[in-house]
């Protein structure tokens, strides 16, 4: 019997790691929060009147959601929130409406703008990214001149978000097990997925067919508008990047300062992206394994190859024999392997999971098993904290045309397995999500094309195992007017998290509007 495979894509890294960046450790052990961030000041309410200007430049039939007038109401302590309706559909701008959730933390000096960020996913919350890592990941200098804005993207969380199934399902589905290379296995995966999805229909409505990353970034030119800017400034990580350069393309006389870090490149397939991460998670096993070699303590003997073999014999004895873990839940070779891929999104991350091995190789997967919850966003006490997963899937079955049918599923999994012999079975399949979603693909991937005057600067990390660092440089290509900035390190995106090199040249770009040296390297 084999596993249930991961979906096709991994998603980026949520805000929980991110933020903690070194105490995921930590969040193994014992479940500890976030640190907060913003100013220590009670915030008052503040409303937004719309700004003639910037109302006038609103596309046609869109000027009421352009000039609606947003109250920023005291939230979470230390910031300020609220709500920003947009259409359900573009196309149809008189019909129904959504409301977007949007979180602030107010400029702690001389306020020059808005900083709309954008953590990834998609599915991740921006709204919670802002919250949590406001006063540790950005620079002084960043904080005095912008006020910081998250908001979670249609579909997530708190707007409009997709619903699929209860935490108690949601469990049970992680545990299922299928014999994907027999026609019985994969028809029971398909039904289990088709169910799923329409679950998702039922329990989300009508919006679920306008969740994709186009509608998205229209949204974003209307955040933009009621936050009185006349361009948009804006930080996008890893899926954010798609977000950030399809709004280019859309909007290029609006861009701003833009930053697009952990860069994915908008022109390549759903197999040629998933094919890309393989390879990726493959080559920062490696490295991750030739490092813990060289700590006092791993339980990875011999070479660096040697290393991974041993790894890749765990995973097949679970993928023969699935573990218990402490909780009683069952640890499939999907759920281990999610496990053993969070924390290579960030190398400060690595002791946990030489942690979560060492246990594991003596019988104990439970550690494992919480690295898995972390990456699905489920705390301890059996809550799922966001709809992550499933607003990744409904955006990645509009964004992307997949294969779904067996024989070129089969054959892409032959494919994944020559790209990565440890973990491209895991990233197989994953057309069996959207098989039978209930809206088909409306975008067709293809080179985004900009023509705006500001600058755009883009961000690879070299040992990024969810955005290959090629992206970047495709990426910085197509956009045209752009920077590259390289860093040489591991994990997922690097802003907030790299050396003063990289640091400081974000810094200067968005608080001065000085342009790095296209392909600089840090």
């Amino acid at each position: 019997m084999t596993a249930r495979p991961l979906p096709a894509r991994h998603r980026s890294l949520t805000v929980a790691v991110r933020a903690a960046g070194a105490l995921v450790l930590a969040m193994v052990l014992a479940s500890c929060s976030l640190l907060n961030g913003g100013g220590k000041n009670q915030p008052e309410a503040a409303t937004a009147k719309a700004d003639p200007s910037i109302v006038a430049s609103a596309p046609a039939g869109l000027e009421k959601f352009y000039s609606q007038e947003v109250v920023w109401q005291p939230c979470e302590g230390e910031f300020q929130c609220a709500k920003v309706t947009v259409p359900m559909d573009y196309a149809n701008p008189g019909g129904d409406t959504i409301q977007l959730a949007a979180l602030r933390a107010p400029s702690t000096g001389k306020k020059t703008g808005s900083l709309l960020v954008n953590p990834g996913g998609p599915g991740a919350s921006g709204y919670d990214f802002v919250k949590d890592a406001a006063g540790t990941h950005f620079s002084a200098a960043v904080r005095n001149a912008y006020d910081l804005v998250g908001f979670d993207p249609r579909g997530v969380k708190r707007s409009a978000p997709v619903a699929c199934m209860t935490d108690a399902e949601r469990d049970a589905s992680r545990a299922k097990i299928y014999a994907l290379d027999t026609d019985a296995g994969l028809q029971a995966a398909l039904a289990d997925n088709k169910a799923i999805a329409d679950q998702c229909a039922a329990q989300t409505g009508p919006v679920l067919a306008h969740i994709d990353t186009v509608s998205a970034a229209r949204d974003l030119d209307v955040l933009r508008a009621v936050v009185n800017d006349a361009k948009l400034n804006y930080l996008g990580y890893s899926y954010g990047t798609f977000l950030g350069s399809t709004y280019a393309s859309l909007f290029p006389d609006n861009v701003g300062r833009m930053v697009l870090d952990g860069a994915l490149d908008p022109s390549i397939t759903n197999e040629e992206l998933t094919s890309g991460q393989a390879r990726a998670f493959e080559k920062a096993l490696h490295t991750y394994v030739a490092s813990c070699q060289k700590q006092g303590k791993c339980p990875l003997s011999g070479d660096a190859d040697s290393g991974v073999q041993q790894i890749r014999d765990l995973i097949n004895s679970i993928r023969e024999t699935p573990r218990t873990a402490k909780d009683g839940r069952l640890v499939n070779a999907t759920t281990f392997v999610s496990g053993l891929i969070t924390p290579l999104y960030n190398d400060q991350s690595w002791p946990a999971l030489t942690q979560a091995l060492e246990a594991a190789m003596s019988g104990d997967v439970s550690l494992m098993l919480r690295l898995a919850d972390l990456g699905a966003d489920r705390a301890s006490d059996g809550s799922y904290t966001s709809n992550s997963t499933f607003a990744f899937n409904a955006i990645n079955c509009l964004d992307y045309p997949m294969v779904s049918d067996a024989a070129g599923m089969r054959a892409e999994e032959k494919r994944l397995e020559q790209d990565s012999p440890t973990l491209g079975y895991f990233f197989a399949y994953g057309g069996t999500t959207c098989a039978d979603w209930p809206y088909k693909n409306v975008r067709t991937p293809a080179p985004v094309e900009y023509s705006g005057d500001s600058p755009i600067v883009v961000i690879g990390t070299t040992g990024d195992p969810a955005t290959p660092v090629d992206w970047a440089a495709s990426l910085r290509k197509q956009l045209g007017n752009a920077a590259l900035l390289t860093w040489k390190g591991e994990g997922h995106t690097a802003y907030g998290r790299a050396n003063s090199c990289l640091e400081d040249s974000v810094d200067k770009y968005l608080v001065s509007g000085k342009l790095p040296a296209d392909n600089t390297v840090c």
